[in-house]
């Protein structure tokens, strides 16, 4: 599908069409106020006055806008250039939980090193903001010299058949240590990218940062580097592992046209309830994998 705006103000002149998915399970309508979607295929995206409505059941529907595809700003400025109001609230935010987060960083660490032989630490090279690479630092939580191409067919099997992005962990993933999936489903595995926030190459709120190899599988229209990498983002807290790569993708591009401050906390507040739901989801995974366990054997 393609979305052409149209400024009524220029007198019908179109700007650059805006691809969005064929089968939009998560955008059911699109806000172009003061401008005008045509789509020349179905499913029909109705138009609401400033609101962005999400797919039913999701709890996250905000007012936003969508803008037109990139440009320069009006001042001249480079649209992708990262605002100072973001650099600013992550620099508060992280001085404002920096004695919790030692403490929990320490605990962790602990814990890592006492359960599974090895570094405590992983890191791994990720495509940040405007495409620039990155090491990303993550908690360990897998085993040591475990495979990881096994992480990658599983992901190039999901964008070929644009499935729900369905975890290795939901059905029980041999290569995690001890509590490494509690870690994960509690977000505490991804504590150290603090240090990424702090080194300016990723932010608390923007798109998940992607690998190398993931890049590569991307369409032209699917370019999601406008932005810095989060931590959370739009997509966290708007269905995650319940939507497809493209619905995910036309997220992240959402947010790095729409975003502002008052987004970023809306989307850091939401992403707290996301994190008990998987918490949540991730005891009761464990609930039947152990009583499946006997009748494996």
């Amino acid at each position: 599908m393609v979305v052409r705006f149209t400024d009524k103000r220029r007198r019908g002149i179109s700007s650059t069409p805006f691809r969005v998915p064929n089968r939009p399970k998560v955008l059911t309508s699109l806000t172009c106020f003061p401008l005008h979607a045509h789509t020349p295929h179905t499913p029909r995206f109705d138009l609401l006055a400033g609101r962005l409505r999400m797919a039913a059941g999701s709890s996250f529907v905000k007012p936003m806008q969508i803008l037109q595809p990139r440009a320069a700003a009006e001042d001249g400025s480079d649209a992708t250039e990262v605002p100072a109001w973001k650099r600013a609230l992550d620099i508060t935010c992280i001085l404002l939980v920096l004695s919790g987060v030692l403490l929990v960083t320490v605990l962790m660490a602990a814990v890592i090193k006492t359960v599974s032989p090895g570094a405590v630490f992983f890191k791994q090279e990720r495509v940040g903001h405007r495409r620039a690479r990155f090491m990303c630092w993550t908690f360990r939580t897998m085993r040591e010299c475990a495979d990881t191409g096994t992480h990658r067919r599983h992901l190039e099997g999901l964008l070929q058949s644009d499935a729900p992005l369905t975890k290795m962990d939901a059905a029980g993933d041999p290569r995690l240590i001890p509590f490494g999936a509690m870690l994960r489903a509690t977000g505490l595995d991804e504590l150290p990218q603090l240090i990424n926030v702090l080194r300016g190459e990723m932010s608390l709120v923007g798109p998940r940062p992607c690998t190398a190899y993931e890049e590569q599988s991307y369409c032209p229209w699917q370019a999601r580097f406008d932005t810095l990498p989060g931590l959370t983002g739009l997509w966290q807290v708007s269905g995650k592992n319940k939507t497809t790569f493209t619905e995910m993708v036309t997220l992240d591009i959402l947010y790095a046209r729409t975003k502002s401050i008052w987004l970023d906390l809306k989307i850091m507040a939401g992403t707290v309830s996301v994190v008990e739901s998987q918490v949540r989801e991730s005891r009761r995974r464990d609930r039947v994998l152990i009583k499946s366990g006997p009748a494996r054997m």
